[in-house]
């Protein structure tokens, strides 16, 4: 990722088939957040169902951004979820959903939390790496380009 202070495990980069809505994908994210981080799935699916409520976080061009906050949590982690399949996600511009960049904050972060946001939001704004990142070929080349970028940042 292009902000060295979330964290972002391979695991948590996944292809999925996209299949079912909008709550759907947000129970992977809930499942995927307890796999790769050992954090509360019903916490995490909660927090962004709320979050969801207040305005869809699908923010154009196939592309969202949900995020929450939680309890028990001292730096932000990423998920990364590329759909096979594009789900409504009751984005701005009406386009269904396939890149999916899920953001977990500690509940105390609020300027890393909107920092954190900020750099995801620039970062999938790239109409080039958009691009890169629908065209991989699997769960490897995604964290690859996502930590090539990363790197990149740090140099």
């Amino acid at each position: 990722m292009t902000i060295l202070s979330i964290r972002l495990d391979q695991a948590a980069v996944r292809d999925c088939p996209g299949n079912g809505g909008k709550d759907d994908i947000l129970s992977i994210i809930a499942r995927t957040g307890q796999e790769c981080y050992r954090l509360d799935a019903d916490a995490i699916h909660t927090g962004l169902v709320a979050r969801e409520a207040l305005g869809s976080t699908g923010f154009g061009r196939g592309i969202a951004i949900p995020h929450t906050k939680l309890a028990n949590l001292d730096h932000c982690v990423g998920i990364f979820l590329r759909l096979a399949k594009p789900v409504s996600f009751n984005s701005h511009d009406g386009k269904p959903v396939d890149l999916i960049f899920a953001l977990l904050s500690p509940e105390k972060g609020g300027v890393e939390h909107l920092k954190a946001l900020a750099a995801i939001s620039r970062f999938l704004r790239d109409d080039h790496m958009v691009a890169k990142l629908r065209g991989a070929t699997g769960q490897d080349a995604l964290y690859a380009l996502l930590s090539k970028q990363r790197e990149q940042q740090a140099a």
